[in-house]
């Protein structure tokens, strides 16, 4: 039944790894839910601790989770359900549901094109993503956004100008418009094609929530172009989640002298694909979706394309501004090994506070082969515990517990 799914997404402190391998050992949420503890003990690759959270049987937040959906007209996939798209199921960590408004596409048959960007974009980076979103639309991709301010809210406002299919992925609930003035977006994005979170109604954004929905960005397309990017910005995060899950990467190149097309640039210095148009991209999948794309043409010079704006939603109370990416700063909180794999317990131990470390040198010391090194890395950077520096370089942010 569907609150199951509901109930073991939200179960306090469970990991997203941990809730996986319960649903690998028994099947189901609901024989996760019916288990006994001596049951629980016994799957594979769940700390006890973890484990020991599944006996919470309190069906009460899934009933209020769908009595909320019902009302405001969302739906829910589950990981397995047929609609739930393949190429997210298969990234190393899938949502285990989805809240969807709007008319969910056939992803796996599209080429969908992730477009991310920093939030304080130039009048540059807000022109170069709504002048290729739209490119990319009229060639037939799905273009697929977080709908932040900036980049996001350019590729979104390009992509409908075309008339084409956007993906929405939120950072909060589908309920919660952030930023407060979007919306209009959101409503013109579930119109024109669907808005997915992993987060129930009522979620506010949360600074954790940002890499999290990256990975669900880059899990649901084909590859990724970022448009501008500084040195520290999470479209970057989204740029190494898409590589780490099999998909290209794409980058608009800058002025050498603007800081925020740093991350642009050293991204295609390191390999990434050039794109000054849409069909720089789509013509690498061609071949792949011969029925879907097709040159588009010329196109006028870029206007962009009026906003329409309402007033901030009242009485919710506005959060601080939620940053892409956390701030690279030592922080002094100690974190229990509960939860934790043992990848990522043995990568925290040879990590100093202070000074990186080399990802080869990680593999040399911890003995872990590369592969999961790299996805650990990845769910501790999301977690806010381990900081990237440039040059594949890490930092840990925290102290763990013995």
């Amino acid at each position: 039944m569907l609150k199951y799914w509901v109930w073991l997404a939200e179960l306090p402190g469970l990991k997203g790894p941990a809730r996986l391998a319960l649903l690998r050992h028994f099947g189901s949420p609901e024989d996760i839910f019916f288990a006994d503890r001596e049951e629980l003990l016994l799957a594979e690759d769940v700390p006890p601790a973890q484990a020991k959270l599944a006996l919470n049987r309190d069906l009460s937040i899934a009933d209020r989770i769908l009595a909320e959906c019902q009302r405001l007209g969302q739906r829910i996939l589950t990981l397995q359900d047929a609609e739930y798209p393949q190429r997210l199921r298969n990234i190393f960590d899938p949502p285990l549901v989805l809240y969807v408004k709007g008319r969910m596409p056939a992803l796996d048959e599209e080429a969908a094109i992730a477009v991310v960007g920093t939030r304080n974009c130039t009048p540059y980076g807000s022109a170069s993503a709504e002048r290729l979103s739209q490119e990319l639309a009229a060639s037939g991709a799905v273009v697929v956004t977080g709908l932040a301010r900036g980049v996001d809210a350019a590729a979104a406002r390009g992509a409908l100008r075309a008339g084409g299919t956007v993906v929405g992925v939120t950072g909060n609930g589908l309920d919660v418009y952030y930023p407060y003035e979007s919306q209009s977006l959101y409503d013109d994005v579930a119109a024109a094609g669907v808005l997915l979170s992993e987060y129930p109604p009522g979620t506010e954004p949360e600074r954790s929530h940002f890499p999290a929905r990256n990975r669900i960005m880059s899990g649901l397309s084909v590859a990724a172009l970022v448009v501008e990017a500084p040195e520290r910005s999470g479209a970057l995060i989204t740029a190494r989640l898409a590589l780490e899950q099999g998909r290209e990467v794409y980058a608009v190149p800058g002025p050498i002298s603007a800081p925020a097309s740093v991350g642009c640039n050293r991204l295609i210095r390191d390999g990434a694909g050039l794109a000054a148009e849409g069909w720089d991209i789509l013509r690498d999948f061609q071949e792949r979706f011969p029925e879907k794309l097709r040159p588009a043409g010329d196109f006028p010079a870029w206007t962009p394309l009026p906003v329409r704006r309402r007033a901030a939603p009242e009485p919710r109370q506005r959060p601080e501004a939620a940053p892409e990416r956390p701030e690279a700063k030592p922080d002094s909180r100690t974190v229990s090994r509960s939860g934790l794999t043992d990848d990522q317990i043995a990568l925290l131990r040879v990590l100093d506070l202070e000074n990186s470390r080399q990802v080869d040198d990680l593999i040399q010391m911890t003995g872990i082969p590369a592969r999961r090194v790299s996805s650990a890395l990845t769910m501790l950077e999301i977690d806010g515990m381990v900081h990237q520096h440039s040059g594949k370089r890490y930092t840990r942010l925290v102290t763990l517990a013995e």
